[in-house]
């Protein structure tokens, strides 16, 4: 019980820190997007490095290294987590944190959709009742916004995938994520002096806080990584996917309740279908293997 009850704070603690990571990019408005996912690389594949040195796993991310089938399939994951990443530091600078929100619920459909299409797996009458509330969610979002909600989708899909690709890789979260860093640590530095020789770099210039707050994008990528990893470890992993929700459950508060970003009717309709359908998804996947 108490493995279990550390397994929860672990997972609440990640979950609620990914919720709640939108202040801290809102915190960066004289930063453009590219810089600061940029700063959040370089960090991040320092700390991540400082924490596999620190346990004695540097030997992992050499192993990765040497097999290059698994280095090239981290390089094609390094590609669409950065573009996710980015995607999301965009989102929140131009007012559409709810479009985020909504892409991360429909994330764990996605992957359902993803692991029938190319793992194999089946369907269950309920995830088709999931997935079939979820096209009517996204199709509603899109005639109200008059156009595809691309945000939205593209964080979905490109989670999706990136979700599909570690799960076939015999690679450990953060040692899988230290080489993700890593191989995109010299584009970000290259990135970084470009911006200095034009004067246009942020950091170091636009103020001690907001230099400090980009130091900081190590610690807010790492740390709740870290957490879902104790977690994972501790808890099922149906348990893991119902506290997942959480994340954008905050994402959506922080964007209605604190950013006053406009909540339509639109997202007024779209948004309890998802939630319908994550209830059901999340309802089939708690049911014992018997019933169904």
């Amino acid at each position: 019980m108490s493995r279990a009850r550390a397994g929860v704070a672990f997972g609440l603690a990640a979950y609620l820190w990914w919720g709640l990571a939108a202040f801290y990019f809102h915190a960066l408005p004289e930063v453009s997007p590219p810089e600061i996912l940029a700063h959040r690389v370089l960090w991040s594949a320092l700390l991540l490095v400082a924490f596999q040195l620190f346990a004695g796993r540097l030997g992992e991310l050499k192993q990765l290294a040497a097999d290059r089938r698994t280095l090239a399939w981290l390089g094609l994951s390094t590609l669409l987590i950065a573009g996710n990443w980015l995607l999301f530091i965009w989102s929140i600078a131009r007012g559409r944190l709810l479009d985020a929100s909504f892409g991360y619920f429909v994330g764990p459909l996605i992957n359902v959709l993803l692991g029938a299409v190319f793992l194999g797996e089946r369907f269950r009458p309920l995830q088709l009742a999931s997935l079939a509330l979820a096209a009517i969610g996204v199709t509603i979002l899109g005639l109200g916004y008059g156009r595809l909600p691309w945000v939205a989708l593209t964080l979905a899909f490109s989670f999706g995938f990136y979700g599909l690709i570690r799960k076939r890789l015999r690679a450990e979260a953060v040692a899988g994520l230290s080489v993700e860093t890593l191989l995109l640590a010299p584009a970000a530095l290259a990135y970084l002096v470009w911006l200095a020789r034009g004067e246009r770099l942020a950091f170091g210039h636009a103020g001690a806080g907001t230099s400090w707050l980009l130091a900081a994008a190590g610690i807010i990528t790492t740390l709740p990584l870290i957490w879902f990893v104790a977690a994972a470890r501790r808890l099922r992993y149906s348990t893991l996917g119902i506290l997942q929700y959480l994340a954008p459950m905050g994402q959506f508060l922080v964007a209605v309740l604190a950013f006053g970003e406009t909540f339509t009717r639109a997202h007024a309709i779209s948004f309890p279908l998802i939630w319908a359908a994550l209830g059901l998804y999340s309802w089939d996947s708690l049911r014992p293997r018997a019933v169904r």
